[in-house]
């Protein structure tokens, strides 16, 4: 199949894959990811792979396509992507989110970006090896994963758990690196190689109910929610300079201005405030601290009674290294008087959701090596350099057991670096056709060099 051919092909199937506007909530009934689940399937049938649909909840469906390889000691390497988006305000953005129109070179819609576009060209780029007859020495299997965006609880969780035979594998490559970073000394392009820990919580505030009429002395749980929500977004716990973030910087060869600061556990939170890089401040800022983001609260019954009880839902991520103990430290101190106020602890009840320790893959493995010399074939002059992704992916699963996992693509500088990450779970997301381009032949690269 021509490069023009495939560029066409992983277009029109992202396209398909946003207007089916399989969107998460975090609900079990949500996602439905059979639709997308059905489009690969049809979209992959007649070349020649070995195809198969797991649904351990009724609409959370993933797909698995694979080629066996004909020496059992050369490596397996999975493609991964998934298929679920998360929810969209539509008002905020300049086209329909779900339309996945092609606008000036470029498909808009949610998804395109996180990571829609990455499991449409896997798809592309499995099915040309399968259709040409290709016979790898290696495996190689191609999954498209429901339920990344809330845990993974109906996908990457359950499949690794309980069909592991069809998951088993050597590496894997997913989301979302490969952006392209100018730098004094030429292009870097980081590979995600670890990812912060998940911490989500909700904190349910208690107060005692009274008429609205009457608010004096009264104890409010919105108001003890208030300030709450206030102390966790002060909340400035030190930064750790972990082995990662120091192999970014350094490889990144930032002038000194910048390089500094940045690996200054002293300096950093007080740099990165005042760093006219906003994409960059933020990536130093999370990648170095641990975070307590409140994104949700509800509570109170009508407009006239005083509330009893206000739940905070909070995104808490922590660094490699912290468990629990040290995350349910910090929001000690957060809720006691040590943060200058008074000692909410015993009016809180602090409810885990979900608990996931950061996970990170050693970068000295033949899948680094196999990907610097693909990224030197495609975009001759890009020099890759590690990094830590602060958001949730299901590579931690493949880690847990061992597996070397990667997140990368190949995007062009189209779309700038700051927008580009702004982009994930924000509006107008959008992905660049060139970018298409290069990450299907990436994968075409990078599967031979490792498994052909």
């Amino acid at each position: 199949m021509a490069g023009d051919d495939r560029t066409a092909e992983a277009t029109e199937l992202l396209q398909a894959l946003i207007r089916n506007a399989c969107v998460n909530d975090g609900s079990a009934d949500s996602g439905h990811e059979s639709k997308s689940v059905d489009l690969l399937a049809h979209y992959l049938d007649g070349a020649g792979l070995d195809v198969e649909r797991y649904e351990p909840t009724p609409g959370r469906a993933s797909l698995v396509a694979r080629i066996e390889g004909s020496d059992r000691s050369a490596p397996t390497l999975m493609l991964m992507g998934h298929t679920d988006v998360v929810p969209v305000t539509p008002e905020n953005w300049l086209h329909d989110p779900f339309g996945g129109e092609l606008i000036d070179g470029e498909v808009w819609g949610r998804g395109a970006v996180d990571m829609l576009n990455l499991t449409a060209t896997m798809a592309v780029a499995t099915k040309q090896f399968g259709a040409e007859g290709f016979r790898p020495r290696g495996t190689l299997i191609y999954l498209a994963v429901a339920d990344e965006e809330a845990a993974g609880t109906h996908g990457a969780e359950w499949l690794v758990e309980h069909q592991w035979d069809e998951m088993a594998c050597d590496y894997v490559l997913t989301e979302s690196g490969g952006m392209p970073v100018r730098t004094p000394d030429g292009i870097k392009r980081p590979i995600i190689v670890g990812e912060k820990g998940l911490f989500w919580f909700t904190l349910h505030v208690k107060g005692t109910p009274g008429h609205g009429s009457q608010p004096l002395r009264t104890d409010n749980a919105l108001v003890k929610a208030a300030e709450i929500v206030n102390r966790l977004a002060a909340f400035r716990p030190p930064a750790h300079i972990h082995e990662i973030w120091r192999r970014f910087v350094e490889g990144m060869n930032f002038p000194l201005e910048l390089s500094g600061p940045l690996l200054d556990p002293d300096r950093l939170y007080e740099f990165a405030e005042g760093l006219p890089m906003l994409g960059l401040a933020r990536q130093a800022h999370a990648c170095t601290h641990t975070t307590f983001a409140p994104t949700m609260a509800t509570g109170g019954l009508k407009h006239n009674v005083i509330p009893d009880r206000v739940s905070i839902a909070v995104d808490g991520r922590t660094l490699p290294g912290q468990d629990r103990d040290d995350a349910m430290a910090m929001l000690d101190e957060i809720l006691g008087p040590g943060s200058g106020g008074a000692d909410l602890r015993d009016d809180v009840e602090v409810e885990v959701v979900v608990e996931d320790p950061a996970s990170a893959s050693p970068i000295d493995t033949p899948l680094w090596d196999a990907l610097q010399r693909a990224t030197e074939a495609v975009v001759p002059g890009s020099v890759n350099v590690p990094f830590m992704t602060v958001g949730g992916t299901d590579s931690r699963f493949f880690r847990r057991r061992g597996i070397p996992s990667y997140g990368y693509g190949l995007f062009s500088d189209r779309i700038g670096f700051d927008e580009f990450a702004d982009m994930f779970h924000g509006d107008n997301e959008r992905v660049d056709v060139e970018s298409l381009r290069l990450t299907t032949e990436l994968w075409d690269v990078v599967v031979r060099d490792l498994v052909g």
